[in-house]
């Protein structure tokens, strides 16, 4: 057990070193409902992907569900992380987390790499995405993992 938390530990310090990275949006080009070209030209690593998911700090967690039995005190907000994989296409979760009001303009979800025309920005994250292009990439990657 401690062992993972060490390990976890890393995996999210390492998400920290990323988000210097996060000033800069790279482009990307959205296709019919996705953006099917990874935004760092380069598949993320699906470990990296599931700590930044459990991250409380800026993520998925705090308003999904999903299937993460040591994690207490999951979202109930948002819909159940469980089977991403087969509702969506990797270009599709890749644009969700990009720019989900594209698919809903009311939605609730933050866009996690967009830095204009956003209303309600906290301090930190005006003028910048919340995520890094790698970041989007590695949740991307442990996303696509959750299949039924």
């Amino acid at each position: 057990m401690a062992r993972a938390s060490v390990h976890i530990a890393a995996l999210i310090a390492a998400s920290v070193a990323y988000a210097a990275y996060a000033d800069e949006l790279v482009p990307y080009k959205v296709a019919g409902d996705g953006i099917p070209e990874s935004l760092t030209g380069m598949p993320g690593d699906a470990v990296r992907g599931r700590a930044l998911v459990l991250a409380r700090t800026t993520t998925c967690i705090l308003c999904h569900s999903g299937p993460f039995p040591e994690t207490r005190f999951q979202g109930d907000l948002a819909p159940d992380l469980t089977g991403a994989g087969n509702r969506w296409s990797v270009s599709q979760l890749r644009l969700r987390l990009v720019d989900a009001s594209r698919f809903n303009p009311e939605t609730i979800m933050p866009s996690y790499y967009r830095n204009d025309g956003l209303v309600r920005v906290g301090r930190n994250f005006a003028g910048k995405p919340i995520l890094s292009a790698a970041e989007i990439e590695d949740i991307v990657s442990y996303l696509a993992t959750l299949r039924d």
